[in-house]
C-alpha cells in the first residue's frame, strides 16, 4: 500500500491540511517526512495531518510524527493530528500505537478535519 498526500484547498484558515492514507511504515515514512519538510519550507507552519485513512503505523511512522512536531515547534508553528472520531474515542490503530509508545500526550488530536481547523474545539483527551 502507498501513502498518498493531498493538500486540501491550500491553506484553510491559516492551516495547511495534509491527508495521509494507507500504511505509515519504514517504506512510506520517508515520503511523509519529506512532504512535511516541503510544506514547512513553503512557509506552512500550522499543519493538520489527517491520519483518518491510515490503517497501519509502525514505530518509524511514529518517529516521523514526532520529528514533524519538533520541526513545526521550532518554527513556532502548530501541529494537529486527525484520527477518526470513533477511533479517537475507542482506539484506532494509530491512536493505540501512539498510546502504547507513551507519546499520545505530545499531540493535539481531533476527531475530524473540521474540528482540527476550528478555533473553538478542544483536542480529544489522551
Amino acid at each position: 500500500m502507498v501513502v498518498t498526500f493531498k493538500v486540501t484547498g491550500g491553506e484553510q484558515g491559516g492551516w495547511a491540511v495534509l491527508q495521509v492514507s494507507g500504511e505509515l511504515d519504514l517504506v512510506t515514512s520517508p515520503v511523509l517526512r519529506q512532504r512535511v519538510h516541503d510544506l514547512v519550507a513553503e512557509g506552512h507552519h500550522c499543519l493538520v495531518l489527517d491520519l483518518s485513512e491510515v490503517f497501519f503505523c509502525d514505530s518509524s511512522g511514529v518517529g516521523v510524527l514526532i520529528a514533524a512536531r519538533r520541526l513545526i515547534r521550532s518554527c513556532q508553528g502548530r501541529l494537529r493530528l486527525v484520527l477518526p472520531a470513533r477511533g479517537a474515542a475507542d482506539g484506532s490503530h494509530v491512536n493505540r500505537v501512539l498510546g502504547a509508545l507513551g507519546v499520545r500526550r505530545l499531540f493535539d488530536v481531533y476527531g475530524d478535519v473540521d474540528a482540527a481547523l476550528g478555533d473553538e474545539g478542544e483536542p480529544l483527551s489522551a
